[in-house]
């Protein structure tokens, strides 16, 4: 893939995280009365800030770079990565995740860290896999991805499933539900009719022109949607699927569905980023996103050097950010998440 696709991706993943984090856990009527429409960042003063959503795209970019195709390098990694990661004191990081990396700490393998969860943290990471990887290894490295942290099989589906359609966008070409589906059969057809029949329902939802609201209605998630994977890895794929050239009707149409919106934006951003390169992701998004020392210009560069990988010119030490740098923005961060946090105890509800 070429570079183009891969920055789009990591950025994609960026704005939609950061979309969606304000409205993380709140109804779709809560949403719309406390913060309005998800049309621009609204966490700090008109500005975004991403979660760990984009925090883990780019620890996995990073161990892509060092293993240079090998799927052990690649495991060995992403584990101290993601230990670095919890250096840094992460806020709002999941409890499947934290027990993992906790358990990395005290010696465990990372294919023995793992504790058993069907959240969504393996997808929010995976669609970065989609995009650099091919046929023949994708599968495997979405294993290595989601085991390190969760081995409920559903958890490997779902992220696999990100991944699929992200390889898929990447191509740019318009990809028809039909199509997805059929590719995504082929690969798990023995694995989980469940999930199959969800992605089904997808199909037949899109082709009829349901939004994705109306989709989430219809399978019973009114109040938003969990973090269940079974549940955010669907509709993420329905507002791909509903808006494949457009970043921004794309993650407006899911953060609007809420509840874990920060993930699902973030899925949905990384897939669409993979299709419309940098220049489709919306520039006033990008511009009002205030991230340090994970900024965009350094996510950027990530992407550029990930993009190298298997060339003559390639260099296997990806960029690093200083523990301390990523301690102070993180206090800032939490500052911020408590006040929205007593923010929603009071009106309008």
């Amino acid at each position: 893939m070429t570079e183009d696709q891969i920055v789009g991706c990591i950025l994609g993943t960026a704005v939609g995280d950061a979309i969606g984090l304000p409205y993380e856990g709140l109804s779709r009527r809560r949403a719309s009365r406390l913060l309005g429409s998800p049309d621009r960042h609204r966490f700090f003063f008109g500005r975004g800030m991403v979660s760990d959503d984009t925090e883990h795209t780019c620890i996995v970019a990073q161990a892509l770079i060092c293993s240079d195709g090998d799927i052990h390098r690649f495991q060995h990694s992403l584990a101290w990565g993601l230990r670095r990661w919890l250096l840094g004191i992460p806020a709002g990081i999941g409890v499947a995740t934290l027990r993992s990396i906790l358990r990395m700490w005290i010696g465990f393998s990372p294919e023995h860290s793992g504790v058993f969860s069907a959240g969504n943290g393996p997808a929010m990471r995976a669609a970065v896999l989609g995009v650099v990887l091919g046929d023949s290894t994708l599968r495997d490295f979405v294993r290595a991805s989601s085991r390190m942290t969760h081995t409920d099989p559903k958890a490997e589906l779902g992220a696999f499933a990100v991944a699929l359609a992200a390889q898929l966008a990447a191509q740019k070409t318009k990809v028809t539900p039909e199509c997805y589906l059929d590719h995504l059969e082929s690969k798990i057809r023995n694995d989980d009719p469940e999930f199959l029949r969800l992605i089904s329902k997808v199909v037949v939802s899109v082709n009829a022109g349901q939004t994705t609201e109306a989709f989430v209605d219809a399978i019973g998630l009114k109040t938003g949607v969990s973090g269940y994977i079974y549940h955010s890895v669907p509709v993420a794929i329905h507002a791909w699927l509903s808006n494949q050239e457009d970043c921004r009707k794309a993650i407006e149409a899911v953060v609007r569905c809420g509840g874990d919106t920060d993930t699902t934006g973030a899925i949905v951003g990384g897939i669409v980023g993979a299709a419309v390169g940098r220049s489709g992701i919306p520039e006033d998004w990008l511009s009002t996103l205030v991230e340090w020392p994970r900024t965009v210009e350094w996510m950027e560069k990530l992407g550029k050097q990930l993009a190298t990988i298997g060339t003559p010119n390639s260099n296997c030490r990806p960029m690093r950010l200083p523990i301390f740098r990523q301690l102070s923005r993180n206090l800032f961060f939490l500052v911020v998440v408590l006040y929205h946090g007593f923010r929603r105890l009071v009106p309008p509800y």
